[in-house]
């Protein structure tokens, strides 16, 4: 009985790393066309990265297109094999390394763009400052990438207090099963409350706020800018902070359970579902920028238009004897 119960588990873990490999395959693509897109617009239109909350989001998509090319396909290989491969504690360090360092990166520089979005709506002209942008806009995004890299670099890569056994290679990500989190449950809820919950914090708390205040300023009929840009910044704002809530907090909230309380508290649900609500961020990103920027779905239209019509001019006519 015991052998048939285990054979059919197998059989519901290969199924369901079969749809996750196909589902995740399938959004990868389109996800990674159109960010390649996207950047070749930047370039070719460099006055918009002028925009100084246009430059917070480029450096976001930088991010994003990593996570889509060098971690989302690590992922995407485990589910088409049902395991890690290599079964290596080296591959598993590395992996986790960029795993946490991209989604910490990426959380920060959320977090830093909603707070700095209060600036630019209401105080705009603190930017005319050089000391000001260098302090207030430049060295915290710059701080949201070299922190997470250092920290788990020494916490992870170069932490050799664990001899590689406490690896799942049967589970995402090795099972998430870093020394400091399986064996520090000090440094271990540090990371998940500090360093995952607070930026998921600060983009709610930044988003409610920024909604009050706007309601409230145009309320009294008062603005330094128009209803139409207040608008229009806000709702670029929540369009991208929503994804990162819905898919931040539940793993947030079960990381810290399982840090302080039940150590296995759901883990099963947590890697076949929850924790996969992460890649969602990446997946959807691109696309949530398509609509945030009008001009760039001008430019696609023109662009394949003049590409169909090219194509069309140069078609070679048949000749007949």
């Amino acid at each position: 009985m015991n052998e048939i119960n285990f054979t059919t588990f197998q059989d519901e873990k290969f199924v369901l790393h079969r749809v996750k490999f196909a589902i995740l395959l399938t959004l990868q693509i389109p996800a990674i066309l159109l960010s390649l897109l996207i950047f070749f617009y930047f370039f070719t239109h460099r006055t918009i990265l002028h925009i100084r909350q246009n430059q917070a989001l480029f450096l976001l998509l930088i991010i994003n297109f990593i996570q889509l090319t060098f971690d989302l396909p690590m992922v995407i290989h485990f589910n088409r094999l049902g395991y890690v491969s290599p079964t290596k504690s080296s591959y598993c360090a590395w992996w986790t390394f960029l795993e946490y360092t991209l989604n910490a990166a990426s959380e920060m520089l959320m977090a830093t763009i909603s707070i700095q979005r209060h600036i630019l709506i209401f105080h705009a002209n603190l930017f005319n400052n050089r000391l000001n942008r260098y302090v207030l806009h430049h060295l915290p995004l710059l701080i949201c990438i070299i922190y997470p890299i250092i920290l788990y670099l020494v916490i992870i890569v170069f932490d050799f207090s664990c001899d590689g056994t406490q690896w799942d290679y049967s589970s995402n990500i090795c099972g998430l099963a870093n020394c400091y989190l399986v064996y520090d449950k000090v440094l271990g809820s540090f990371d998940w409350v500090v360093d995952n919950g607070l930026p998921v914090v600060v983009i709610i708390l930044a988003n409610i706020g920024l909604i009050i205040r706007v309601l409230r300023q145009k309320r009294r009929g008062q603005g330094i800018i128009s209803w139409k840009k207040q608008r229009k910044l806000t709702l670029q704002l929540l369009s991208i902070s929503s994804i990162y809530f819905l898919g931040w907090f539940p793993n947030i909230f079960i990381g810290i359970i399982q840090q302080l309380f039940i150590p296995g508290f759901i883990s099963n649900i947590q890697f076949d579902y929850i924790f996969d609500l992460l890649y969602l961020i990446y997946l959807l990103m691109p696309w949530i920028c398509l609509g945030l920027f009008p001009e760039f779905i001008k430019w696609i239209r023109k662009f394949f238009v003049k590409e169909y019509q090219r194509g069309n001019t140069i078609r070679p006519t048949n000749h007949f004897n």
